[in-house]
């Protein structure tokens, strides 16, 4: 570890996912200046908490950004896949709009180039739709069931919506929690409506009733067991 570093040169520690050339990189410098600042060490054998000597004092950061982009400190745990659904554009456009990143080596209060403003806010929504901010946990198959609609509804009336990466406080359509829910068809011979309350599971319903969870599962035919939600009527034999 060096005790000093020559003028014109910081001391930095090593992190989890740091190279020489990534450093290099970040650093504008080369492999060559930070190997020549470091005599004896090994490029292949980096490790956590070792500390080098770096030329320049400061890290440059990214030049001008394009416009209507801005400056962004990284923050622990971001990612740049996490960055681009936040602010509504694609890992690719990132790394276009900030050369040399090395997306698998961000760092705390590293800046980069970013969209300013955050995800798109959707059009106008339909009559008797408004507007709904993502929570925590939320899917649109359970949005949908929430709302008396469904996934394919929700998705036809916000478009460029993708359901595989929704994000906390991201706006969408949804029907309005004042439109008549419908019931489920009318249960087959044998089967009567119930309603799901809280703690009910699929299999304990098929104990109480004396059947079995396939056995609800065939005369409902979407039922998703893994998503009951207080409220939802479905049929039991």
């Amino acid at each position: 570890m060096p005790n000093g570093c020559p003028p014109g040169s910081r001391r930095y520690t090593i992190a989890a996912g740091d190279t020489l050339f990534s450093l290099a990189q970040r650093f504008g410098t080369t492999v060559s200046a930070i190997t020549s600042l470091n005599p004896g060490i090994d490029p292949n054998r980096l490790r956590v908490g070792q500390v080098i000597c770096i030329p320049g004092r400061r890290d440059p950061g990214p030049g001008p950004c394009p416009r209507n982009w801005v400056r962004y400190a990284i923050r622990p745990g971001d990612t740049l896949f996490a960055i681009a659904q936040r602010t509504g554009t694609t890992v690719q456009e990132l790394i276009n709009n900030n050369p040399g990143i090395d997306p698998n080596s961000l760092r705390v209060a590293q800046l980069i180039c970013v969209p300013r403003g955050g995800p798109p806010r959707p059009g106008p929504c339909p009559r008797n739709w408004e507007r709904y901010a993502i929570r925590a946990g939320d899917t649109l198959f359970s949005i949908a069931q929430r709302r008396g609609t469904t996934v394919a509804e929700l998705e036809r009336n916000n478009p460029g919506i993708n359901p595989n990466s929704l994000q906390v406080g991201q706006l969408i359509c949804v029907p309005r929690t004042d439109r008549p829910v419908p019931l489920p068809t009318p249960c087959p011979a044998g089967a009567t409506h119930y309603t799901i309350r809280p703690g009910d599971t699929l299999f304990q319903l098929a104990r109480a009733r004396g059947t079995t969870v396939d056995a609800i599962l065939r005369i409902n035919p979407s039922l998703d067991p893994n998503s009951l939600r207080v409220g939802q009527i479905i049929c039991l034999p």
